[in-house]
C-alpha cells in the first residue's frame, strides 16, 4: 500500500490509538485488580483478628490464654504465609505454629481503643508481610493489661494473583486489539467508500458514460461533488466559447480567401500566371489551416462528453477513394480496398472521415503506385499503407509534430497532427511503422498510450502520444 494512502494513514492512526488505549486500560485494570486483592486481604485479616479477639483472655495467674484459635489451617503450617501473634505489656507472647520459632517485629505504634492499624514489615523467612494489629485492655486481679493482637499474611499472594491476572488480561487485550484493528479497517473502508464512488464517477465522465457526478452522496462529500460538477459545467461552457471563437475566426477568413482566389483568377486572365499561382498556393495553404482549425474545434468540443455513433468503415473508404481518384496524385495510384464490409468503429462519421482522409491523402501523395487500406475487425482497427519510399525510423517522431514535413511535395504539414487530435478525443491511438509494401504503414486502433512522448515499437514503429507535440 502506498505510503501516501489515506486509508493507510487512517488505519495506522486508528491502530496506534487502539494500542495506546489498550495499554492505558491494561495498566489501570492491573492496578485496580491489585487494590481489590489488597482490600480482600485486609478483610480476611480483619476476620482473623476478630477471631483472636474473641478467644483471648487472662487467667487468674495473669497469664495470657487463647481459648479458641483461628480456624484457618495455614496457621498450623510452618512458614505458610499466614501468621498470628498475641503479646501484652508484661512481655508475654503467644504465636501461631506457622511462625515456628520466630516472632514478628511490630513497629512502635500507639493504638487507640477499637482501632486497627496495618503495616508492611519483614516476616519469617524474609517474607514481606502485611500486618493488621489491634490493642485491647484486659483485667488481671483488678489490674489493666494491654494486649496487642496481630495477624499477618505474605504479600506474595497479592503479587502472584496480580501477575496471573496481568497475563490473562494481556491475552484478552491482544485479542481485543485484533478485533478493534479489523473493525478499524472495515470502518475506514466504509468511510472511504464515497471517495471510491467519486473516483468511479470521474472515470465515467472521462469515458463519456456520464455528464456529472451523482449528488446522492454523504453530506461531507456533497460540497466536493457540487464543486466538481460546477467545474465541469464551467469547463464545458469555456470549451463551447472557444469553439465558437475558433469557428468565427475560421469562417471570417473564408471570405477574404475567396476574394484572394478571385484576384488570382483575374491575374491569370491578365497574363500574370506566376503571380496568380503564388497567390493560389498561399490561399490553398491558408484554406487548409482554416479547415483544420474547424476540425480541431469540432473534435475538441465533442471530446468524451457523449459517445459518438458508430460509423461503417467500408462506405466511407470508398467515398474517400472516389474523391482522391479525381486528383492529380490519385490518378497515378492504384487503390486496394480490403476493408471489412460490416466493420463499425465508435467514431463520428465526420471525424472518422477527417482521420482516414488525411491518412489516405498522405499515402496517395507519397505512394509510388499503390495504396492499400485494410481493416481488422477483432480490434477494430484501420490500416493505411503505401509503396513509397517510407520514413526512416529516426524521423518517425518528427512527422507527428505540427507543421513538420520531410519532403517538399506541398501541404501544410498538419495532417498527422490533426489525426492525433481526433483520435485523442476518442481514446484511440496512431501507430506508424514500415509497411510490407516498402512505404509507411499508419494504423489507428482503440487504446491508451503509455507516455506523453512517442514510443518506439518492434520494428522501429512508433506509438503516438496522447497529447501531440505542439512544435
Amino acid at each position: 500500500m502506498n505510503r501516501q494512502s489515506l486509508r493507510l494513514r487512517l488505519v495506522a492512526g486508528g491502530i496506534v490509538a487502539i494500542l495506546i488505549a489498550l495499554a492505558i486500560a491494561g495498566g489501570a485494570l492491573v492496578v485496580v485488580f491489585e487494590r481489590h486483592v489488597s482490600r480482600t486481604l485486609a478483610q480476611d485479616l480483619d476476620v482473623h483478628l476478630k477471631q483472636l479477639l474473641a478467644g483471648i483472655d487472662v487467667d487468674t495467674q495473669g497469664k495470657l490464654v487463647l481459648m479458641q484459635t483461628p480456624v484457618d489451617p495455614r496457621f498450623a503450617e510452618p512458614l505458610s504465609g499466614l501468621y498470628w501473634q498475641v503479646g501484652d505489656d508484661r512481655g508475654q507472647l503467644l504465636r501461631s505454629r506457622s511462625l515456628w520459632d520466630s516472632a514478628m517485629k511490630l513497629p512502635v505504634d500507639r493504638l487507640g481503643p477499637g482501632e486497627t492499624h496495618q503495616h508492611e514489615v519483614s516476616g519469617p523467612g524474609d517474607q514481606r508481610v502485611v500486618v493488621a494489629e489491634r490493642a485491647v485492655t484486659l483485667s488481671a486481679d483488678g489490674k489493666p493489661v494491654i494486649v496487642r493482637l496481630a495477624v499477618a499474611q505474605d504479600l506474595a499472594r497479592v503479587s502472584a494473583a496480580t501477575t496471573a491476572f496481568a497475563k490473562d488480561l494481556a491475552l484478552s487485550l491482544v485479542l481485543l486489539g485484533c478485533v478493534l484493528a479489523l473493525a478499524t479497517w472495515v470502518q475506514v473502508g466504509v468511510g472511504l467508500r464515497p471517495l471510491v464512488a467519486l473516483r468511479r464517477g470521474v472515470a465515467d465522465i472521462r469515458a463519456g458514460r456520464s455528464r456529472h457526478l451523482h449528488s446522492s452522496v454523504p453530506a461531507e462529500v456533497r460540497p466536493l461533488v457540487e464543486e466538481v460538477n460546477a467545474l465541469i459545467d464551467a469547463q464545458k461552457s469555456e470549451i463551447e466559447r472557444s469553439r465558437g471563437r475558433a469557428a468565427d475566426l475560421a469562417h471570417g477568413l473564408k471570405t477574404p480567401l475567396a476574394a484572394l482566389a478571385a484576384d488570382a483568377s483575374r491575374l491569370r486572365e491578365r497574363g500574370q500566371p506566376d503571380i496568380a499561382q503564388d497567390i493560389e498556393a498561399v490561399g490553398d495553404a491558408m484554406g487548409r489551416h482554416v479547415d483544420r482549425e474547424l476540425a480541431r474545434a469540432r473534435v475538441r468540443g465533442r471530446a468524451r462528453g457523449v459517445p459518438a455513433a458508430s460509423t461503417s468503415v467500408k462506405p466511407l473508404v470508398r467515398s474517400i477513394i472516389a474523391t482522391l481518384s479525381r486528383t492529380p496524385e490519385g490518378v497515378r495510384v492504384r487503390f486496394e480496398d480490403s476493408a471489412v464490409d460490416d466493420l463499425l468503429v465508435p467514431l463520428d462519421r465526420t471525424d472518422l472521415a477527417e482521420v482516414l482522409g488525411n491518412l489516405i491523402e498522405n499515402a496517395t501523395r507519397h505512394a509510388a503506385g499503390c495504396v492499400r487500406i485494410t481493416t481488422e475487425g477483432s480490434l477494430p482497427s484501420v490500416v493505411v499503407e503505401d509503396d513509397g519510399e517510407g520514413i526512416e525510423p529516426a524521423h518517425l517522431s518528427r512527422v507527428l509534430e505540427r507543421g513538420a514535413r520531410l519532403d517538399e511535395r506541398g501541404g501544410a504539414g498538419l495532417g498527422l497532427s490533426i489525426v492525433q487530435d481526433v483520435l485523442e478525443a476518442y481514446g484511440w491511438v496512431l501507430e506508424l511503422s514500415r509497411s510490407e509494401l516498402g512505404g509507411l504503414r499508419a494504423a489507428i486502433a482503440p487504446g491508451s498510450p503509455l507516455s506523453q512522448q512517442p514510443r518506439l515499437l518492434a520494428g522501429g514503429s512508433i506509438l503516438s502520444p496522447t497529447s501531440p507535440q505542439e512544435a
